[in-house]
């Protein structure tokens, strides 16, 4: 059996919360802030802002000729503070995404915090190891560095 990682990165953006909000709450833009190397496109989604309940499907290719299809519940949101987005189908036995902002006296400090699970018990663990954390980090990354470009360079950790 694996076991359940956590995954946590924050970000000072020198931004309100609520142009923060606006931006993240709004699904279309998680195609501008995963690497165009993953070919993230989302399939489907209600337009406009995020709402509990709405499913939003994506196709995901991680690594050269491997794909999934990926659909994720938003299932818990509280305006201009966090959301949670769920994975109902797709590549991790488990996950979890909750994403937060604060007002900070800099801007707005966002926290991401992913709870995960690997498929393939003992194997997925090593697969975590070896290569799932590091392309979770490399994607947290790469939208610390768009989100930068947007609203500007604030901290990150």
């Amino acid at each position: 059996m694996s076991q359940l990682y956590q995954f946590k990165t924050t970000q000072l953006i020198p931004a309100s919360p609520e142009k923060v909000w606006e931006f993240i709450a709004t699904p279309e833009n998680l195609n501008k802030i995963t690497p165009d190397s993953m070919a993230f496109k989302t399939v489907s989604a209600d337009q406009g802002k995020m709402f509990p309940g709405m499913i939003i499907s994506y196709i995901v290719k991680p690594f050269p000729f491997v794909s999934f299809n990926w659909v994720t519940e938003i299932t818990h949101v509280e305006e201009g503070k966090y959301f949670v987005d769920e994975q109902r189908f797709g590549p991790y036995a488990f996950w979890h995404h909750k994403h937060f902002i604060e007002a900070s006296g800099k801007g707005t400090l966002m926290t991401d915090v992913v709870d995960y699970k690997v498929p393939f018990g003992f194997i997925g663990d090593i697969a975590n190891a070896i290569v799932v954390r590091k392309k979770l980090e490399e994607i947290f990354r790469f939208r610390t560095e768009i989100i930068e470009k947007l609203f500007g360079k604030g901290n990150s950790e």
